[in-house]
């Protein structure tokens, strides 16, 4: 099939392991003629929001990606936040794709999609990251962004779209409360792990290779946590319950591995209580590796606030523990994780001491995580999904 993702609801980061990056990769691996068309918004050297030129170029996975931009009659200030742009009508009458996705729906020139869909035979799919922590936060952008111009944008491609998806279950709530979608309409499109970049059954392998680089004996037992080290996250608060435990327990033969770049804040914290032995502390690793040290951990331990991160631990089948935020009980499909009420110093301590202290429930968390996990939490798998009808 043709497909054409549409990423005009937002920035595009060319490289990145977004979903709208994975998923656009994984169609073209599956057999599909794939392109993408999207803002000119993007990050600059990786740090700040800016604006490429226009044009037409093809990605390191091999596909097509044409950046359009806004239109010039209206202010840049306003009219990048309608989002309405030059060239979009001429893609769709030369690539004439079978499939339109949209990476979100927030752009006022999704008319010209709702006229391609009455003159054509199209599929239409729209997944959605928006939710209440992440978006509508003032009362501008909650009463005239999101309830009056990007409502008016859902509602026009509702008629026309075969499923509206939110990536997180709160934003499955987003599209019903806020934008008024009907709920049979709506699912559930996780984010996952990219498994094109590894195979399950090479998972010993890894192990064995970075628990060697991080001199690691291969028979003790490995956590591992990271992202963004913020205070948000709470890394801080588990290393220090790490430490405590393995030095009062004199446990030599449990590990922690975090990984990820703190924040300025966060740099003198960090840096001190990662000085401890049994934890190995590894500032930056390329997106496309980390799944090896995953593989070469027994457990994922997550205590802060949410990043795609869980999904990927998930999805490789690693048994994980997670702070019990609101729509988040999607990632348990039956014993694969556990939850935490809060990331106190205190409640930390006393899971690790639970964890340590009871081989049989890791033995079988990992069973479960090893069969359910990659089910669910695969982009192959995902991407397969995202394009059904009903």
């Amino acid at each position: 099939m043709k497909i054409l993702h549409c990423c005009l609801a937002n920035f595009y980061i060319d490289n990145y392991s977004y979903q709208e990056n994975i998923i656009t990769k994984i169609h073209k691996i599956q057999g599909h003629d794939v392109e993408i068309i999207a803002s000119t918004e993007t990050y600059l050297d990786n740090l700040k929001l800016g604006y490429l030129k226009p044009g037409s170029y093809i990605s390191r996975d091999n596909i097509k990606v044409t950046r359009i931009p806004y239109i010039r009659q209206i202010p840049h200030t306003i009219v990048k936040k309608l989002r309405l742009y030059e060239g979009l009508n001429n893609k769709l009458s030369t690539f004439k794709p079978d499939v339109i996705f949209l990476h979100d729906c927030q752009f006022l020139s999704i008319n010209s999609i709702v006229r391609y869909a009455r003159r054509n035979d199209v599929k239409i799919y729209v997944d959605s990251h928006t939710d209440f922590v992440n978006s509508a936060r003032g009362w501008i952008s909650k009463n005239i962004l999101h309830k009056i111009i990007y409502k008016y944008c859902a509602k026009r491609i509702e008629k026309y779209t075969i499923n509206f998806y939110g990536t997180l279950p709160l934003r499955c709530d987003f599209l019903h409360e806020v934008y008024g979608i009907k709920k049979d309409k709506i699912k559930l499109l996780p984010f996952g792990v990219d498994d094109s970049l590894f195979s399950y059954s090479d998972k010993g392998k890894y192990r064995e290779t970075i628990l060697k680089d991080l001199e690691i004996p291969s028979d003790d037992f490995v956590f591992i946590t990271g992202g963004k080290i913020d205070e948000r996250k709470k890394i801080h608060v588990l290393i220090k319950a790490f430490a405590d435990l393995v030095n009062e327990k004199s446990l030599s033969n449990f590990h922690l591995i975090v990984f990820g770049k703190p924040t300025l804040e966060m740099k003198n914290i960090i840096s001190e209580l990662t000085i401890h032995k049994n934890i190995h502390y590894i500032e930056w690793i390329d997106s496309k590796n980390l799944f090896k040290y995953f593989f070469a951990s027994d457990l994922a331990i997550f205590p802060g606030t949410h990043s795609v991160l869980w999904e990927e631990a998930v999805g490789l089948g690693i048994p994980s523990i997670f702070y019990s935020w609101k729509g988040i009980q999607h990632l348990d499909k039956g014993g694969n994780c556990l939850y935490i009420k809060n990331n106190s110093y205190d409640e930390l301590k006393e899971t690790l001491c639970y964890i340590i202290s009871n081989p049989d429930v890791v033995k079988k968390m990992k069973e479960i995580s090893a069969e359910v996990g990659p089910k669910y939490f695969s982009y192959s798998n995902i991407a397969r999904k995202a394009i059904e009808t009903n």
